[in-house]
This record gives structure tokens, C-alpha cells and sequence, in this order.
């Protein structure tokens, strides 16, 4: 058994390609991820690290521009704690958890774009599940403002 998939909904005002950029090009996902900058290829089964820290279970696992991305989630990395301000005793509480993937669904919705981040495969009592409940809305909203407004969300910066 494994806690339930964390599932979050947001409409976009823009198109699939311009949210598909924002999503794997590190100039914006520095803007409205707390700074963090997402590097790979994007091809299926490319390696994907954050801010160039090598781990070589972070992979792309589907690729299909524009309509859909998927990986494995990071691993908790001292620098990545410091950064987000996490005490070390969660951050190895993270870091003992199995890999889990998130995946980006993106879908023309009229004249908006439909974006779904599903985030998934965590343990029974994952704290990684309950923390991610908390941090995706957060990123979506970042994301969802920097695309409309050209700022990203105060926390985001």
C-alpha cells in the first residue's frame, strides 16, 4: 500500500508551449521556484538536476512536449535544505523516503491552459506526501503569476 497521489489543479493564462518552457527552462523556473534552476535535456530518461547537484536517479522519466512531463522527485541534499530553510533531522527524515515522481499534465482549456501536477509512489506516512501538499500550491501559484503577471509570488523570490 502507499499513500494516495497529492493531485493539484490550476487554469493558466497562456498556451501549453509557454507553460511547457516555463516548467524546463531554468531562466524561469529560477523566477518562481525559490530560485531553483531545473537542468537537463528533457528527453526521456535524461538525467534532471537541481541547481547542477549530479544525482543520478533524478531522471526524466516521460517527455512529451507540450502536453506532458514526468520525473523522479529530487533528492534532500544538505545545500537544498539550507536553502529552504530545513533542519537536518527532517531533511534526513526526507531523504530515508523512497523516490517519488511528479508529473505535469498541460491541456488547452478554451483560451487558458489546464495544469495538473500530479505528485505520486510515496510510502505509507510519507512526510514528503505532507509536505508536498503544501508546497505544490504554492509553486502553481508562483508559476501561474509569473506567466500572467511577468512577477513572480512574493515567497516565490
Amino acid at each position: 500500500m502507499t499513500d494516495p497521489d497529492f493531485v493539484y489543479t490550476t487554469y493558466i493564462d497562456t498556451t501549453p508551449e509557454k507553460l511547457w518552457r516555463a516548467l524546463t527552462d531554468p531562466a524561469f523556473t529560477r523566477e518562481y521556484w525559490w530560485g531553483t534552476e531545473q537542468l537537463s535535456t528533457w528527453d526521456e530518461g535524461a538525467p534532471m538536476s537541481w541547481d547542477g547537484e549530479d544525482d543520478p536517479e533524478q531522471v526524466v522519466l516521460e517527455s512529451d512536449p507540450p502536453r506532458r512531463l514526468s520525473y523522479t522527485w529530487h533528492t534532500f541534499t544538505t545545500t537544498w535544505a539550507e536553502r529552504v530553510g530545513i533542519a537536518e533531522e527532517l531533511r534526513a527524515r526526507l531523504a530515508a523516503e523512497s523516490r517519488s515522481r511528479v508529473t505535469f499534465e498541460i491541456e488547452p482549456e478554451g483560451e487558458l491552459v489546464k495544469l495538473t501536477v500530479v505528485h505520486g509512489g510515496f510510502e505509507p506516512g510519507s512526510t514528503v506526501r505532507a509536505m508536498v501538499g503544501e508546497g505544490w500550491p504554492l509553486v502553481a501559484s508562483g508559476l501561474k503569476s509569473y506567466l500572467e503577471t511577468g512577477r513572480p509570488l512574493p515567497a516565490a523570490r
